[in-house]
């Protein structure tokens, strides 16, 4: 593989991570600064990571402190004993996304939980056609409250391994 092949192909996987990045609700810059981090050798400082990807030092600041919030990048200090910080990603991601699921998904389920559950209290008790579809999307939604809650609480390794061990 040539170096431009492996430049396109880390530049593709880049750019996947920025949109993924706005699913979660972070920044496009985040998905960037975060995935040069993930295919550097050694951290980096806020100087190489303006360099590298053309953001302002104010980005690249701000974003470097959501990802380190949220675990997604450490903070290093400088070898030596320098002033200098340098970031490094966190490669171990699934419990960063078990966070996000925490954080993220686990409270759009419970707010959308609470409007179905408020809905169904108003309905009459008759019935009416839309009873039935809304019991049917609280159900649904339990489930995913259930299957977040599993994928939060085990790591990849236990989930792949209960579901290798079912017998269906």
């Amino acid at each position: 593989m040539s170096e431009d092949d492996r430049t396109v192909a880390r530049e593709r996987v880049i750019e996947s991570m920025e949109q993924s990045a706005e699913v979660y609700g972070l920044s496009r810059s985040a998905g960037r600064i975060y995935g040069v981090l993930y295919f550097s050798e050694e951290p980096r400082s806020i100087p190489e990571l303006v360099e590298e990807t053309g953001y302002a030092k104010s980005t690249i600041s701000n974003v470097t402190r959501t990802l380190t919030r949220i675990g997604l990048v450490h903070r290093r200090s400088s070898e030596g004993g320098g002033r200098r910080v340098h970031y490094a990603a966190e490669r171990e991601l699934w419990f960063s996304l078990q966070d996000v699921f925490q954080q993220y998904v686990q409270r759009e389920i419970q707010t959308t939980l609470r409007a179905i559950q408020r809905a169904e209290a108003q309905l009459p008790d008759d019935g009416p056609p839309e009873a039935a579809r809304i019991e049917e999307l609280r159900r649904t939604y339990e489930d995913f409250q259930e299957i977040v809650t599993l994928a939060s609480e085990f790591t990849a390794a236990e989930l792949r391994d209960a579901l290798e061990s079912y017998d269906r």
